[in-house]
């Protein structure tokens, strides 16, 4: 598996700069890793740096060939499709990749070790990232007899960065010395932390108690930072649910992106008045009381879309109408919501 001596490539031809290079760009942003080379014909010679929101230095190049001649010994698939399926056209360089003797990581739901492992040399491996490690007990709300406090973090739609706000929340509350773990729930967060759960390949009866298991496995913490998932709003989502019930979350960051009216995916759903997706998602986390009441103690506002004064302004804006933090982590970072937890 991946070790912190083995240098990284990123593969992610011509989606760079779309919502289905957000693996890609998370691996950029918080993996540990030397990262030699993200592979992006589009972008070729240019750096990763001369992206507003990547302040890391890695060269983009347009070959599997020109990575590995950077020094690559994993490829990173870093594009995650719709629906988690492996395109045709990356068996190409999938199998070039293990030709030149690199070991593969995959977040994508279609696996493949098994189609592969009679290929690899005694120094390669796959690591299908979405598998499963543990059938988990089923959950029965131990986690809410925790005294420490369980932050997740809940969405307006997919990709409005949960994972994103969680990640930088943590690595505020470690500088802090605030005694802080992060529970990877996807393949971008397990990847980074190299443990966590595959969230949406757990049955769903068993959905629950994974997030609870690794709740109890961390319980010694002071704060837990719950990578979030999918939304209430989004008809294709699921994921909210067991991740509230499972954590019995203590307090809730409200992720939106500011460019949104509508859901990105189905333009026919419009995203509700902020205050009553709010009070929604308090609602059901405390299901009339039988959980802990769980409060949105702040919003992390996506503002990648727009220029600097139109994000302060929309900051500005959700302030006034929800009387609670917002801020964007990346541009300006985690402290206002972090303070906000108590």
């Amino acid at each position: 598996m991946l070790k912190k001596n083995h240098k990284v490539a990123i593969y992610l031809e011509g989606h760079f700069s779309t919502d289905y290079g957000k693996m890609g760009i998370g691996v950029l942003r918080y993996l540990s890793n030397h990262i030699v080379a993200v592979i992006d014909s589009k972008n070729n010679g240019k750096n990763t740096n001369e992206f507003n929101s990547i302040k890391r230095s890695v060269p983009i190049v347009s070959t599997l060939d020109a990575a590995v001649s950077n020094g690559a010994e994993v490829l990173i698939l870093g594009i995650a499709p719709s629906g988690g399926k492996i395109p045709e056209a990356w068996f190409k360089v999938i199998e070039s990749a293990i030709s030149k003797n690199l070991s593969i990581i995959n977040g994508l739901h279609d696996t493949l070790l098994s189609k592969y492992k009679n290929s690899l040399k005694n120094n390669q491996w796959i690591w299908d990232v979405r598998v499963p490690q543990f059938i988990p007990e089923i959950a029965s709300g131990k986690a809410a007899k925790l005294k420490n406090k369980r932050i997740l973090c809940v969405g307006t739609d997919m990709a409005v960065g949960k994972m994103t706000t969680s990640l930088e929340m943590h690595k505020w509350a470690i500088e802090k010395k605030i005694n802080s773990s992060f529970i990877a729930t996807g393949q971008i967060g397990i990847t980074i932390s190299g443990e966590g759960i595959p969230l949406d390949a757990y049955k769903v009866d068993h959905a629950c108690g994974a997030v609870e298991q690794m709740i109890l496995k961390n319980q010694n913490s002071d704060w837990i930072f719950i990578e979030g998932q999918g939304s209430l709003l989004n008809p294709g989502s699921t994921a909210s649910l067991p991740l509230i019930r499972g954590s019995c979350t203590t307090h809730m960051i409200l992720c939106h992106r500011a460019d949104f009216i509508t859901l990105r995916d189905y333009k026919h759903i419009k995203i509700p008045d902020i205050n009553n997706i709010i009070k929604l998602y308090e609602d059901l986390a405390s299901a009339c009381g039988s959980y802990p009441n769980a409060k949105v103690v702040g919003i992390s506002l996506n503002t990648y879309k727009l220029d600097s004064f139109e994000a302060k302004k929309a900051i500005e804006s959700l302030e006034f109408i929800t009387n609670l933090p917002v801020t964007d982590v990346v541009r300006y970072g985690p402290e206002k919501l972090t303070l906000a937890i108590n």
